[in-house]
């Protein structure tokens, strides 16, 4: 780098961090003469930085907003403290969007020395996430998804889902969303013919192909509601599979992105994995199986007889004439002066 380079660009760091600075000020920090100050000016304006300029005794520099936004000069200070707030943005969605915060710290990371990214890599570990914390996720690959989601580019890669079972699979990445501390990626699943939600932590062996795709339009209220369903759906405490007269097709036109899970079971039925902390949440979830269609559940005892005995006392109840109806305080009399309400 020349002198002149070098001096120019201490300048304009000089300028990024004042509002305003007399020619003198400048000239004595960077060692030089007032008149090669307005030369060194003139080689930033011609680069696109708006530099205004006064006369007189009180005049100087001041560094405008322009119509398009020029390079900046940080420090590494800055750098570093500008990452670890894009992360934490990214993460406790305080902007709007987390994918575009995503894709401005993996540029910013993409051209931070080795050293730099250390030290952001070590300050994130000890900024807290907020009460769960997630699974942790490597920056790179979170930078890498928000890149492919921005330029619609077909990524592949290794998934484990959440029961364990391994898959490769070809997508086209819609929108990356933090959901429960964790981080979810939304695409269309190429080999399904259909939308996916995927869990980020979960992805492993990450491919871009620098294939692009045409956008897919997906609504945002449609991919609040994955996610949604996505970060709702994990192994529970108890479980059991509903096999229901329904086909494949017609069950996912019915429960949509809910229906998590579900496989088909020869043309005419679907069998779908039902859970929940105990016997009733499963037959919470049971009880939206459509009205007329017939099903059957392995949901195993001694839940299967708990479950038996309170839908007993349900029918029951159901069967048995109505209560009394509950008795009505009577009416205070109105007294002279009084108003009736």
């Amino acid at each position: 780098m020349s002198d002149t380079t070098a001096r120019a660009l201490r300048l304009l760091s000089l300028l990024q961090t004042h509002r305003h600075w007399t020619s003198t000020e400048l000239g004595e920090r960077l060692g030089i003469t007032s008149r090669t100050v307005r030369r060194d000016i003139d080689r930033l304006r011609e680069l696109g930085y708006r530099i205004e300029s006064e006369p007189g005794v009180a005049g100087g520099y001041r560094l405008e907003a322009g119509n398009a936004l020029p390079p900046l000069l940080l420090s590494d200070d800055e750098a570093v403290a500008i990452a670890i707030g894009l992360r934490i943005a990214a993460s406790q969605r305080l902007v709007d969007g987390p994918q575009t915060t995503l894709s401005a710290l993996a540029k910013l990371e993409q051209v931070l020395p080795p050293a730099l990214r250390r030290r952001v890599a070590a300050l994130a570990e000890v900024v807290p996430s907020g009460p769960g914390g997630g699974a942790r996720v490597s920056p790179e690959l979170l930078g890498d998804l928000a890149l492919a989601c921005r330029d619609h580019e077909r990524l592949r890669f290794d998934y484990t889902s959440v029961t364990g079972e391994a898959s490769s699979r070809r997508v086209e990445p819609h929108s990356l969303a933090p959901a429960e501390r964790n981080w979810y990626l939304v695409c269309w699943d190429l080999d399904r013919e259909d939308w996916r939600t995927f869990r980020v932590d979960r992805i492993e062996r990450l491919l871009r192909t620098r294939v692009l795709a045409a956008p897919r339009e997906l609504a945002e209220e449609t991919v609040a509601e994955m996610v949604l369903a996505a970060s709702s759906w994990s192994p529970q405490h108890v479980e059991a599979d509903v096999v229901m007269d329904l086909g494949f097709e017609d069950f996912r036109g019915w429960f949509g992105h809910w229906g998590q899970g579900a496989t088909p079971e020869g043309a005419d039925r679907t069998r779908w994995p039902v859970g929940g902390s105990d016997w009733r949440e499963a037959m919470y979830g049971m009880l939206y199986v459509p009205a007329g269609v017939p099903y059957r559940t392995d949901l195993a005892e001694p839940h299967r007889g708990e479950l038996r005995e309170a839908v007993a006392r349900l029918l029951a109840a159901l069967e048995a004439a109505p209560p009394e109806p509950r008795a009505t305080e009577a009416p205070r009399p109105v007294r002279g002066g009084e108003i009736a309400g």
